[in-house]
C-alpha cells in the first residue's frame, strides 16, 4: 500500500504541474495598412519570383555567370520598398519582353549583387 501511495504523490504532483501551466501569449492589435503593406509585399515577391522562372531570363542570368538559385536567395532578402520597386519595373516591361538600357542595369546590378554576396 505504501509503495502505491509513494509512486501515487509524484505522479499527482506532475499531473497538476502540467495542467495548470498556460504558455505565455501576446496579443497585439495590426491595423489594416500593415496587413495590405505584408499582403502587397508577398504578392510582389511572388511576381519576381515568377518573373525569375521564365527560360530568357534564366538563360540571360546564366550568361551573365549568376546562377537561379542564388538569384532566388538573393530575391528572398529584399526588403518591401526593393521588391515593390522590382515588381513595379516588371509590370512596366513591354509585353514582348524587350528589356531597355535600364532594365539590363538593374539585371546586371542584381546579379553583381549575387556575385558580392558570395
Amino acid at each position: 500500500m505504501k509503495k502505491t501511495s509513494a509512486q501515487l504523490v509524484p505522479t499527482a504532483l506532475l499531473a497538476l504541474a502540467v495542467g495548470f501551466y498556460t504558455p505565455l501569449v501576446l496579443a497585439e492589435l495590426v491595423t489594416t495598412p500593415e496587413v495590405a503593406s505584408q499582403q502587397s509585399a508577398d504578392a510582389d515577391r511572388a511576381k519576381v519570383q515568377q518573373f525569375l522562372e521564365q527560360a530568357t531570363v534564366k538563360e540571360r542570368l546564366q550568361t551573365m555567370g549568376v546562377d537561379g538559385v542564388f538569384a532566388d536567395q538573393r530575391v528572398a532578402a529584399l526588403d518591401q520598398q526593393e521588391i515593390h520597386a522590382l515588381a513595379q519595373r516588371i509590370d512596366a516591361m513591354p509585353a514582348g519582353g524587350n528589356l531597355g538600357t535600364y532594365d539590363m542595369i538593374l539585371i546586371v546590378l542584381i546579379a553583381i549583387l549575387v556575385v558580392i554576396i558570395l
